[in-house]
């Protein structure tokens, strides 16, 4: 028996370095497989992508991923454009014009939110006693139209009646980032332009005419603007409603900080009416960036995660389970939703905006007759 013991043993201990062998080899083979992408993002999707748990998701489908930030506009002037595998700005007229600017082999859209504004119960309450918003079931529903009279009248919160918590000199007007370079600036001007139009959008030029300098006039008189989403919605939660009673946000900022961080009791949604999504696109320049496009739309693990920064997804009942864990009031589905202008036109009123801002450069329109500012 004993004389079987030792070669028995010897055995075993090749068997398990053997093993250990292959298992080392099978590791450093799945390692060699792995696709490193490379990409420039919208800063909202920050926290997503550096999120250990979607790096590990990612992982799985051998990804790995890179990430820099840059105000989604802002990312179709990058010089360096051409040396990443993906770009995923918020927003279908940014990622159209990344398109025009470099061929691109696939585009994704694995979320999407709508453009919110982010506010206080107090005004909230005067909004509503002055007949320009109506709450539902924990949130409320903003009327644009009547908003963007007062704004354009030049109107104040003092102005408003039963405002006896914030009659302050301040002018009726939406904070936003800068629309030259932050998508959610761009679509709070495909909002308002939108609503100026008598509820159309807006598709040429002689349309833009006739809401102009309305459109320009209601940036300009924010003063200076961040060009990040992030920038206006951390005024919003550190000064509070002296600095932002009304900021334009993305839905998913004030659910990314449900879930991660808290709401203060007084701080509420108002919805627009109507509102805009902004389509999150990830247009793919490579093939591994279309590996990151594919893992983001069809993984279940992804997209759940996804939801947990605030983003909606095709997966609308885990979208609910997350909202009623966190008891973040939000609208389940919305009804007055408009598209937003195309490319070329949306270009067209940033550019006017960045003529008013640039004295030495040709307003183009100009034309139409109405005073500089």
């Amino acid at each position: 028996m004993r004389r079987w013991l030792g070669p028995l043993l010897g055995i075993l201990l090749l068997g398990g370095v053997g093993i250990g062998l292959y298992f080392s080899a099978h590791e450093q083979q799945l390692l060699t497989q792995q696709v490193t992408v490379r990409g420039v993002i919208g800063s909202e999707k920050e926290d997503f992508f550096r999120d250990p748990r979607v790096i590990e998701a990612l992982r799985a489908r051998r990804l790995i991923v890179n990430v820099e930030k840059a105000g989604s506009r802002q990312i179709a002037t990058l010089p360096n454009l051409t040396s990443y595998d993906f770009a995923f700005p918020a927003g279908l007229p940014a990622a159209e014009k990344i398109g025009r600017q470099r061929r691109a082999l696939a585009s994704y859209t694995p979320f999407f939110t709508p453009m919110v504004i982010a506010s206080w119960q107090l005004i909230a309450k005067v909004l509503v006693a002055n007949n320009l918003a109506r709450q539902a079931e924990g949130h409320y529903f903003l009327d644009m139209k009547k908003l963007i009279e007062l704004m354009n009248a030049g109107k104040r919160w003092r102005d408003l009646a039963n405002n006896p918590d914030y009659a302050v000199g301040k002018n009726i007007l939406i904070s936003s980032t800068d629309a030259r370079k932050s998508n959610s600036a761009a679509m709070y001007l495909a909002l308002f332009s939108f609503v100026a139009n008598g509820d159309e959008v807006v598709q040429d030029e002689s349309q833009i005419c006739k809401i102009y300098p309305a459109f320009r006039d209601v940036f300009l008189r924010q003063g200076f603007t961040e060009y990040s989403s992030e920038a206006p919605f951390e005024d919003y939660l550190v000064m509070g409603v002296g600095k932002s009673p009304l900021v334009m946000i993305y839905e998913s900022q004030f659910l990314q900080q449900a879930a991660h961080n808290g709401l203060r009791p007084e701080m509420v949604l108002l919805y627009p009416e109507p509102t805009v999504y902004t389509k999150h696109v990830l247009v793919a320049f490579t093939e591994a960036g279309k590996q990151l496009g594919e893992a983001l739309e069809s993984d279940p693990a992804l997209r759940r995660l996804a939801v947990e920064y605030g983003f909606r997804t095709t997966d609308v009942a885990y979208f609910r389970e997350f909202t009623g864990k966190y008891k973040a009031a939000v609208a389940d589905a919305l009804v007055n939703v408009a598209e937003p202008p195309s490319y070329d036109i949306i270009e067209a009123m940033i550019g006017s905006i960045e003529a008013a801002l640039d004295r030495s450069r040709p307003d183009p329109f100009g034309h139409c007759g109405h005073p500089k500012p």
